[in-house]
């Protein structure tokens, strides 16, 4: 099948409804069809909703330049100085991200200065068909034409999810040093979408897996947390151990079995409907090696423990260029794992139990204490005490409410006139 000739998908042949879809977004496509453009849905929501799930964002392709785009929405804002992006603009902070098709400009085209060709790459304009063969996998390379309603496969995408089947578009051996990162997104959505990897991507990955330490810091922590917030931490950083993909991906990070297990209750917690911190994540990322490291004893000071806990998650956090309010909660979470594990009855443990981060590290020791299981008398003894201070604390300020209330109000006195 030509790239050039898509195989079209009537609206009777796919379950994509526009009931599915942002009200804003379709907003968006109305306009840009009106207006003799072409406007399609593309990317990651497409897929989603041809699996039957509901996407968490809407990204839109169009044959408009920004420049364009911007002249049709009043609430248009371009972005980007190497790849410019329109981010239209809607009330509770939404924004649509729209791009223009883009292609892979030929080596004649390129600036004679190399330092210029990466902004010039991610600046040529093309067809819908260039642009879904810049992408990475086939799944992610379907436009849903809101025109015809009917969705685009360029490059036999539909096929692929059928088969439950990730592949790359073109040669992963060169798509992979291309976009390093592309290496860790080929893990991610086989563990999203319960997919198996097409044996070129892991050939690819086995050679160039060390080209991960080469990405930008930036994305490799964004795709971090996606991880977590997609709830598959735990699979995708075990997959990536077998793969040798940890240590240029995470330097310092062991990926034991006891650190992947408390992955996979980080990730439960996440899926019960906690929202996950990058402070919290960080810390269950590094406990294992910190606990290993700084052995919990009354023996041990907590200057000691704090010493430990920057030595250990302060190469992360500079590599990442993380604030360093994250980065201090990240170790006030790992002291407080470590000031919980020695145990109870130690001088200044009424103190600690009114620190406000102490319900914050006792949650995540909780979910350390179901990994090592010799742990849970000590953890469920520090909640009950935990419960006992928060009860007396709520019985106290509802005595003050209940004393204020019986008192009655002075009466002003009034001056009787004659």
């Amino acid at each position: 099948m030509s790239q050039n000739t898509p195989t079209i998908i009537p609206r009777s042949e796919h379950p994509i409804s526009r009931q599915q879809i942002d009200t804003d977004t379709l907003k968006v496509l109305y306009r840009l069809h009106r207006h003799g453009y072409k406007a399609y849905l593309v990317g990651g929501s497409v897929r989603d909703l041809l699996l039957g799930r509901q996407p968490k964002d809407f990204d839109i392709g169009t044959d408009a330049t920004p420049n364009q785009i911007r002249k049709l929405f009043r609430n248009c804002f371009l972005v980007g100085r190497r790849f410019r992006l329109a981010h239209i603009r809607f009330a509770g902070n939404k924004v649509i991200e729209v791009a223009t098709f883009r292609r892979q400009p030929e080596d004649s085209e390129l600036p004679d200065n190399p330092d210029d060709h990466f902004h010039f790459v991610q600046n040529v304009f093309g067809t819908p068909a260039e642009d879904a063969a810049r992408r990475d996998f086939t799944i992610n390379a379907l436009f849903y034409d809101i025109g015809d309603f009917s969705v685009l496969d360029f490059l036999g995408g539909m096929e692929d999810l059928k088969n439950k089947q990730l592949r790359s578009i073109g040669d992963p051996m060169i798509r992979f040093v291309e976009d390093p990162v592309r290496m860790l997104r080929a893990v991610e959505f086989a563990a999203r979408l319960n997919f198996t990897i097409e044996p070129a991507i892991y050939t690819a990955i086995e050679t160039h897996k060390e080209l991960l330490a080469t990405a930008a810091p930036a994305r490799v922590r964004e795709e971090i947390m996606a991880l977590f917030r997609y709830k598959i931490a735990a699979p995708v950083l075990k997959h990536c151990r077998e793969l040798g993909m940890l240590p240029h991906l995470l330097a310092g990070y062991p990926g034991t079995d006891e650190g992947i297990s408390l992955l996979e209750r980080i990730d439960q917690r996440t899926a019960a409907g906690t929202p996950i911190e990058e402070s919290f994540a960080i810390a269950a990322l590094y406990l294992r090696l910190f606990m290993d490291s700084c052995p919990p004893s009354p023996k041990t000071s907590i200057g000691e423990a704090i010493d430990k806990a920057n030595k250990i998650i302060g190469p992360h956090c500079r590599y990442f260029s993380i604030a360093s309010g994250i980065r201090h909660q990240a170790q006030e979470l790992l002291i407080g794992c470590f000031r919980l594990a020695r145990g109870r009855g130690l001088r200044g443990e009424k103190r600690y139990l009114h620190h406000p981060q102490t319900p914050k590290s006792l949650e995540l020791f909780r979910l350390w204490s179901q990994v090592r299981s010799d742990l849970i008398p000590l953890a469920e003894s520090w909640e009950t005490a935990l419960n006992n201070i928060t009860e007396k604390k709520s019985s106290t300020v509802s005595q003050k409410i209940h004393s204020r209330k019986k008192r009655s109000p002075k009466k002003s006195a009034v001056k009787k006139t004659e």
